[in-house]
């Protein structure tokens, strides 16, 4: 096509990259575009258009477009909106902890614990306090696992022990140190008021009351759980979102062999 921007070749278009200097881009590099979507308690109509872009520019974003809109019920309106970025973020300044271990395979991490420990290492897992949600712990314990990752109930070198879900923080201390765990695994999905928070808070303190620090690697995970946060919880090791066995077993084989060196 000729004329306007339709006579432009992709050479033409600004490809430049700033990392000190990163926004969203849609169609083109900087032009900031986001597509965001969103429900609003206000009628359905022209007003309620008004009312979104004026949101969207109150959130930093020029040139607003509401691009689809519905009536969810009576007094709710759902909206399917564009807008431009003018923030940016420095990229290059941006330092994320992390959890240090070189991820390895099943078979890997069998032979690893054979080579470097001797002994299988004993794994004691559970969604402690009020959270009743198995999903997470289970991708990690069971055989099964998750999306091809077997748990860590399949490994050669490890005896896990899945306790299931609502199980009390001192329950499940008492069970670890019944079976003389190396590991603990706690998982957390449920959130609402940080109760998780709280949760992950007080069966620190127990292990601590009981002396057992020191001796127990310590991990928990969940969708709203980072490396940042196990750690200042007093956890060794945090597994969020898109982690998987592999990443859990080869932590706490490699965290054991360096506690050994120690």
């Amino acid at each position: 096509m000729s004329g306007g921007l339709y006579s432009m070749d992709a050479k033409d278009f600004d490809k430049t990259l700033d990392l000190t200097k990163v926004k969203p881009y849609g169609d083109t590099m900087n032009d900031g575009k986001i597509q965001l979507s969103f429900t609003l308690p206000v009628p359905s109509g022209a007003e309620a258009v008004e009312a979104a872009k004026q949101l969207i520019k109150k959130m930093g974003l020029d040139n607003p477009l509401v691009v689809y809109y519905r009536e969810l019920t009576p007094g709710y309106t759902f909206f399917n909106c564009y807008g431009s970025c003018t923030h940016t973020v420095d990229f290059s300044s941006i330092f994320v902890p992390k959890v240090e271990s070189d991820v390895m395979e099943m078979g890997e991490t069998d032979e690893y614990i054979r080579q470097n420990i001797g002994r299988k290492l004993v794994v004691v897992g559970a969604s402690t306090g009020t959270d009743a949600h198995t999903v997470g712990i289970d991708a990690i314990m069971n055989m099964k696992g998750y999306a091809g990752h077997y748990g860590l109930e399949r490994y050669d070198m490890f005896e896990a022990y899945n306790l299931g879900s609502q199980v009390p923080n001192e329950e499940f201390l008492a069970r670890a140190i019944e079976l003389k765990a190396d590991a603990l695994l706690v998982s957390q999905t449920v959130t609402q008021k940080d109760i998780h928070i709280q949760n992950l808070t007080e069966l620190v303190e127990l292990i601590e009351a009981e002396g057992l620090r020191d001796k127990m690697i310590l991990v928990c995970g969940g969708p709203r759980i980072t490396h940042e946060l196990a750690k200042e919880l007093g956890y060794d090791a945090g597994f969020g979102s898109g982690s998987y066995a592999d990443d859990v077993a080869s932590y706490i084989a490699q965290e054991f062999v360096n506690r050994i060196k120690r």
